[in-house]
């Protein structure tokens, strides 16, 4: 059957709820009610042939509506005339006048007086925060018993706009480091919203970027490395393996000329002797530890990384910051030596990268779109024999 049913009725107002609608009204005065639900009647056809059905079919939603003390939906009847079963009162419109008639229907009544007591909150100690209650009143029901202790967190940061501490080191009763990292989206929203545009840095957005849009003290980076020249050890003598944070290592200026970065750990440790130089271990995608060492610009930096499309992809982003790095063992003669190491690269980076040389897009492209093998291949760097980097090595000096 065709017609609408009561539960169709209910559906229709769940799809108002799910979308949020219903619990805006709370919030601000809309025009949703009285509000018309989508009725379907039966047909001329279907009175003459289906009239017991149809009698049912009446019968059953105005059970349903409310009567004149009721809570629910609100029929209109009109009057049909047919030339075979003569005048009948059927359904013709059917109306939810107000929320709580809704709120009865759909059995959310809890959960609006939950709501409810949400919007009086933030209404007194924030109403410029209403917005977001509108805007996303479903998400705001789903913390709700988190709420209060949101807006404490807003109310401290007006107090203390970029507080230049870490997280941790907010210190309201109740509230901990992992309360506002899990609850980093909404407190964005919400304290944009009531916070002055110089309290906010634009540059950084997004979950990630809390603590830099909102003025608190981001766990330093560290770059971790090693002297290559035996001669220009930094902690006395022998093999030294340091870290230091990013703003350290900006400082340095290390009177080498060639810089080394590398992928892999061992590696790293191994890298041979070379004069005049250093070894930095890498961290894949994303060189923002880097970022600041300005002297890196004035010396010739080497990326060794693997022979897949993701190793090449990570020399095309490093370049984005250091335009004269050249790749180090990531050459087709290299691989194509090394076939028997070939290995298949489960989840190859298919995008265009535009700070490759000729030779290396040529490479990438090979690898990207099978050209070599049936399938994406890789020549991870740890599968390169010593021999072969020192060789690479004495060719650069």
């Amino acid at each position: 059957m065709s017609w609408t049913a009561a539960s169709d009725l209910r559906s229709q107002l769940l799809r108002l709820w799910d979308k949020g609608r219903l619990l805006s009204c709370m919030v601000a005065a809309t025009d949703v009610f009285p509000l018309r639900l989508t009725l379907k009647v039966p047909s001329s056809s279907d009175l003459s042939d289906r009239f017991d059905e149809v009698r049912a079919w009446s019968r059953a939603l105005q059970q349903g509506a409310k009567n004149e003390k009721g809570r629910g939906y609100r029929l209109v009847l009109r009057e049909v005339r047919h030339r075979v079963i003569g005048s009948n009162v059927l359904p013709n419109e059917t109306w939810i006048d107000t929320l709580d008639d809704a709120l009865h229907l759909l059995g959310k009544q809890r959960e609006a007086q939950v709501f409810g007591r949400l919007v009086d909150r933030t209404r007194a100690e924030h109403s410029a925060l209403l917005t977001c209650l509108n805007a996303n009143p479903l998400r705001a029901l789903a913390i709700a018993c988190d709420w209060p202790r949101l807006l404490e967190v807003v109310s401290w940061m007006q107090a203390h706009p970029r507080p230049g501490i870490y997280l941790r080191q907010v210190d309201l009763p109740g509230i901990h480091t992992k309360f506002i990292e899990e609850h980093r989206a909404v407190l964005s929203e919400m304290l944009d919203h009531v916070l002055p545009a110089d309290a906010i840095d634009p540059s950084a957005s997004g979950v990630s970027g809390f603590v830099q849009r909102y003025g608190f003290r981001n766990k330093p980076m560290r770059v971790r490395f090693r002297m290559l020249d035996a001669r220009q050890a930094m902690l006395g003598s022998g093999d030294q393996d340091i870290t230091v944070t990013d703003e350290c290592f900006a400082t340095l200026n290390v009177a080498v000329s060639r810089v080394f970065m590398t992928e892999n750990e061992i590696n790293f440790l191994a890298f041979p002797a070379v004069s005049n130089a250093m070894v930095i271990f890498g961290a894949g995608y994303g060189f923002d530890m880097l970022s600041q060492a300005r002297w890196l610009q004035e010396k010739s930096i080497h990326y060794w990384g693997d022979i897949d499309t993701h190793g090449f992809a990570i020399l095309d982003q490093l370049r984005a910051r250091f335009a004269h790095v050249e790749s180090f063992l990531m050459d087709r003669q290299t691989l194509m030596d090394l076939r028997p190491q070939w290995s298949h690269e489960a989840e190859p980076t298919l995008r265009d990268l535009s700070r490759l040389t000729l030779e290396e897009r040529s490479l990438f492209d090979d690898l990207r779109w099978k050209r070599l093998e049936d399938m994406q291949i890789r020549l991870e760097q740890e599968r390169i024999g010593f021999k072969r980097v020192e060789g690479a090595l004495n060719s650069l000096m």
